[in-house]
Order: structure tokens, then sequence, then C-alpha cells
């Protein structure tokens, strides 16, 4: 019985432990990154503006929160932050197309496709930024994603050693926010590990596409 006891404390020590750590591994991704997100007129010249994906509709429409990201990322691009697009996101089957969707809406916005990269492999943040980096020669990038998400990738990106600041998109109020919030908790936990500890590659990577050429190279055939 004595030793049941000791086992069950044992438990619920490390039980302690292991939450008291995710709240401070929580705290130092906001914190760090805090200081590096903007406002859309503070934002500094980038190589690019880099739209973190989010879910399509059936029909090919961008969702609610996909939409004030890439309408935000356009008034960053109209006020001359940054000459390109990095647009990044599922792109894993055919039936679904996340990168495809943002090039389409940019485009019938009037940016030219060869201002437009597609990464047609972002399917985590850390990918994204990973790739951002390693095969699209990002070195300086504004990225536009929601506030709740946006603390986290700015801490990656930064981690991984690209000269990153941030633009929060909440244009309006979106369904399932209490969940995402949830959610951000672990994966700031995961993100922080990926980026600070193991650096693993991305499950797809490839060959070199600089930002500073032409976007059009990006397209699937």
């Amino acid at each position: 019985m004595r030793f049941l006891r000791r086992l069950l404390l044992g438990a619920l020590l490390l039980g302690v432990a292991v939450l008291c750590s995710a709240i401070v591994i929580d705290r130092h991704v906001s914190n760090t990154a805090s200081d590096f997100i903007v406002r859309p007129e503070e934002a500094p010249s980038s190589d690019a503006i880099l739209v973190l994906g989010a879910s399509v509709r059936a029909n090919g429409q961008v969702s609610d929160m996909l939409g004030d990201r890439l309408d935000t990322a356009l008034e960053l691009y109209n006020a001359k932050r940054a000459p390109k697009f990095l647009v990044s996101g599922d792109h894993g089957s055919v039936d679904y197309d996340e990168t495809g969707t943002m090039k389409r809406y940019l485009t019938e916005h009037k940016v030219p496709a060869r201002n437009i990269f597609m990464d047609h492999a972002g399917f985590s943040t850390y990918e994204s930024m990973y790739r951002a980096k390693h095969i699209f020669d990002v070195k300086k990038v504004i990225i536009v994603t929601q506030s709740y998400h946006l603390k986290r990738a700015v801490y990656v990106a930064r981690s991984l050693g690209i000269d990153a600041y941030g633009v929060a998109a909440d244009k309006s109020g979106y369904q399932n926010m209490e969940k995402f919030k949830a959610r951000e908790f672990l994966a700031r936990n995961k993100d922080f590990v990926y980026a600070r500890i193991l650096r693993p590659k991305p499950a797809i990577l490839g060959d070199k596409v600089p930002i500073t050429g032409d976007g059009r190279s990006t397209a699937k055939p």
C-alpha cells in the first residue's frame, strides 16, 4: 500500500512538473515573439509577405479566416512593405489546394503572378518557416496570420534564423476560437522543441527557388 501511495505521489509530481514546464515554454514563446508583432504601418521593408494557409471551401473559395489573411497581406503589398508574396499551405492532394486558392485570390486583386511564390508543402507552421528559409531563401519576412497563431509563427521563424515580423489579420470574429486557442498551447510547446532542439527536416524539401526570382516557377504543372 505504501508503495502504491509513493507511486501515485510520484506520478502526480511528474504531472505537475510537466504542466509547469509547458506553461513556462508557452509564456517564453509568447513573450519572445511579442516584440516583433507590429501594426501594418510599422512593418519593415522585407523580402516577402508570408501568408500562412487556412481552410478553403469545397467550392474553391477562401474561408473567412484565410480571406482576412490575404486582405491584410494585400494592404502590406500595396503599401510597398515587400515586393513578393509567399503563400504557404496544404496542397497534398489534387482535391485540396490552399496555395492555388490563395494565388488565385491575389491575382484577382491585380497582383502579377511573377510576384507570388507558392509553397505547396507548408503542412505545418514549422514546415512553412523551415521551407521559407531553406527553399525560398527568405532572409527578412512579414508573417500574416491571426493573432492567436502569430506569435508561434514569428518565434519559429526567428529561431530558424529569419528576421521575421508579424502582422495580425483579425478583421472579424471566427468560429471555434476557443478550440484554436487551446490547441495553440500544445502547438507552442511542440514547435519550441522542433525549432530550438530537434530541428527536423520537413517531409518535403526540394530544390531552392529564391524569393528574388520569378514566382511563376513555383506553379505546379
